[in-house]
């Protein structure tokens, strides 16, 4: 797994920062390896980091389930859990695998790709 941080911060700071790591490669140096979401405004890193989808991260990061037997555990409806899960999928929060049932069929298996989310915010 990995470290993920997801942050406010502007076009220009994120060219900055893949300037810096083309230097490091120019100098034969291997960059460390990085995860990081940024926005450019707080509302929207909000929008996508609520209360509930921390909550859903730390179900998938505690123990690795099905979308139904985290929306049983965390009380929700699986409806919601999966708009969710979704969500924190395309951010690269979580991972979904489609593991095969015995029997018959398939079902979503759902886990953390990150160890740790570091939230940073900085409202101007």
């Amino acid at each position: 797994m990995r470290n993920v941080t997801v942050k406010t911060g502007s076009t220009g700071e994120y060219f900055d920062r893949v300037r810096e790591i083309a230097r490091q490669i120019d100098r034969g140096e291997v960059p460390e390896p990085e995860f990081t979401l940024t926005f450019e405004d707080p509302a929207d890193m909000f929008a996508v980091m609520t209360p509930a989808r921390l909550e859903v991260f730390r179900a998938a990061k505690a123990d690795p389930a099905s979308i139904t037997a985290i929306a049983q555990r965390l009380h929700r409806d699986r409806s919601t859990v999966k708009k969710d899960v979704d969500v924190l999928v395309a951010a690269g929060l979580l991972d979904v695998e489609e593991v095969p049932l015995p029997g018959h069929g398939r079902q979503k298996f759902v886990k953390a790709a990150a160890d740790v989310i570091f939230l940073q915010a900085v409202v101007a």
